[in-house]
């Protein structure tokens, strides 16, 4: 029996996804992604356009110093301009500058966007790929060349489009990869053209679709079952339009279907997608396959009675497979096994049935049911696994705090303070602080109230402040919650906080933030 070829995976949630509207990635964002997609076995990683913003020109000076267990990175860019010779091309050198070892660049496929949009000629066009091509591998890059307009232009004109491609193979590049920049595309469409590319070129061909006739994920697999051996997605879908490619979705497709192996762990895939989600400060999309929180949900009736007594008489694959649990919707059963992995990867295990297993999963499900969620919260789990556990020690005791914001239009000045009052290690701590805002206020008076029993925890510091609304149809009623990501001595870690009034959300976050700093500190010092 033949061994099918590799399958790589190739993400670009920090920059094609980043055109998705309302997607929105700080420059720790896309290096904390970066190192998720890393850790689950992502091939390559797409970083952005070098120099484009400053965003993407920290990114890749922080990538370049880190280092990456199974990832490449790579830098985006563009063919040389046009009756421009290459290495006089000031983006083509920012490519380089980028430091990364992969390029990934595009051409014209489409003779309509050669003529219409470059204004050239078709031998310059070809030229253009060609040179720039040569010119990347000279200096020793893996080079990926993204035949943008792919399909649409085969489908105008197949000598052409497959002239482009060959100027690329001509300049020595390592993939082409084939793009159905339009979405509009068909699955039979992309396998007929990708089998005469893969048989016509003879180089590695891959697959970049997008989701405008809601068939992105079925190309992709379309073009890997006619030859193609890497597929471009983002995570969730994200993209311009209605979005790319799903890697989410592709992955155990192409794993758990197709028998096509693709990352070692696929249990952490629902940890990722969230994950994802939850930096770009999106909801997640409850109804998405295999992550969704109602992918393996059961309401009622004969279904429910079907899966307590046999799973997957209604489930296609074990929720768990993919890090995901089952649902049942009219009495909330099952999850413990998801506390109790979660728990044992944290360093804390617990028996599973145990009395201190059933409250923390008890605990668990009534703050989900208030609006908490921990996928980019681990250190407010955590914590909540050590108070059930006995292992939690309080550092203080949070008895009272105080906001207040007054601007005067007048004299055009503004001030927020904060007051906080803790008993520390028996001591009163009454302090007041101004801020920016009233977070930023909150945390200067937690600093000072705190610094004279932990004169370390200046070491700490609040990297991002996130804010979801979480039932919006409440209007002014909603509920928010509020994630806070914080770090200290290169380790970075979330905490959560839910209720009705923002200032309190931010609290509850905040300190669990301090706490958590404090707890791993005493493991540290003792």
């Amino acid at each position: 029996m033949s061994k099918h070829p590799d399958v790589k995976l190739y993400d670009t949630t920090l920059r094609d996804g980043t055109q998705g509207e309302g997607v929105n990635f700080s420059s720790l964002d896309k290096i904390r992604i970066a190192k998720e997609l890393d850790a689950f076995g992502i091939h390559y990683i797409e970083g952005g356009w070098p120099g484009s913003n400053p965003k993407d020109v920290s990114f890749f000076e922080q990538a370049a110093d880190l280092e990456w267990k199974h990832a490449r990175i790579a830098a985006f860019g563009s063919t040389r301009r046009k009756d421009t010779p290459v290495e006089d091309d000031a983006q083509v050198r920012t490519l380089l500058e980028a430091k990364t070892p992969v390029i990934t660049f595009f051409g014209k496929s489409w003779r309509l966007h050669v003529t219409e949009i470059l204004g050239t000629t078709e031998e310059e066009n070809r030229a253009m790929i060609r040179d720039t091509t040569r010119y990347l591998k000279e200096h020793g890059r893996e080079v990926v060349y993204d035949a943008e307009h792919f399909f649409d232009g085969y489908k105008d004109a197949p000598e052409h489009a497959l002239a482009t491609l060959a100027a690329a193979k001509e300049g020595g590049a390592d993939w082409l990869v084939l793009c159905d920049t339009n979405g509009g595309t068909l699955p039979h469409e992309v396998a007929e053209i990708t089998e005469i590319v893969v048989k016509t070129l003879g180089i590695p061909v891959g697959i970049h679709t997008h989701d405008d006739t809601g068939v992105g994920v079925a190309n992709a697999l379309a073009a890997v079952l006619a030859g193609a051996t890497q597929i471009q997605g983002t995570a969730n879908g994200y993209g311009e339009r209605v979005g790319n490619c799903n890697l989410t979705t592709v992955i155990p497709n192409l794993q758990l279907k197709m028998g096509r192996p693709v990352v070692p762990d696929l249990s952490r895939l629902t940890h990722l997608s969230h994950f994802v989600d939850d930096l770009a400060n999106c909801a997640h999309n409850i109804r998405a396959p295999y992550v969704g929180s109602t992918a393996f949900a059961h309401k009622g009736g004969m279904h429910v009675n079907a899966v307590q007594k046999v799973a997957h008489s209604f489930e296609h694959i074990a929720p768990a497979t993919v890090g995901n649990r089952q649902r049942i919707l009219v009495s909330e059963l099952s999850g413990q096994s998801n506390v109790l992995m979660k728990a044992d990867e944290l360093g804390l295990p617990v028996e599973k049935g145990s009395p201190e297993a059933l409250e923390i999963l008890k605990s668990l499900k009534s703050l989900e049911e208030q609006g908490y969620e921990f996928e980019a919260a681990e250190a407010s789990f955590e914590l909540l696994i050590r108070q059930h556990l006995k292992t939690y020690q309080p550092f203080f005791d949070a008895q009272e705090y105080h906001c207040t914001f007054r601007r005067d239009g007048v004299r055009d000045y503004q001030a927020c303070s904060a007051t906080v009052k803790l008993v520390v290690n028996g001591i009163e701590q009454y302090h007041v602080a101004e801020g920016d805002g009233p977070v930023n206020a909150l945390d200067a008076a937690l600093r000072k109230a705190l610094r004279p029993a932990y004169p370390h925890i200046d070491e700490m510091e609040l990297e991002d402040y996130k804010v979801r609304i979480i039932d919006s149809h409440m209007g002014t009623a909603a509920k928010t919650r509020v994630l806070i990501l914080s770090s200290a001595d290169h380790e970075t870690w979330g905490t959560v906080g839910v209720s009705h009034n923002i200032i309190e959300a931010s609290w509850r976050a905040l300190v669990d933030s301090f706490d958590y700093f404090l707890t791993k500190r005493r493991g540290v010092d003792s």
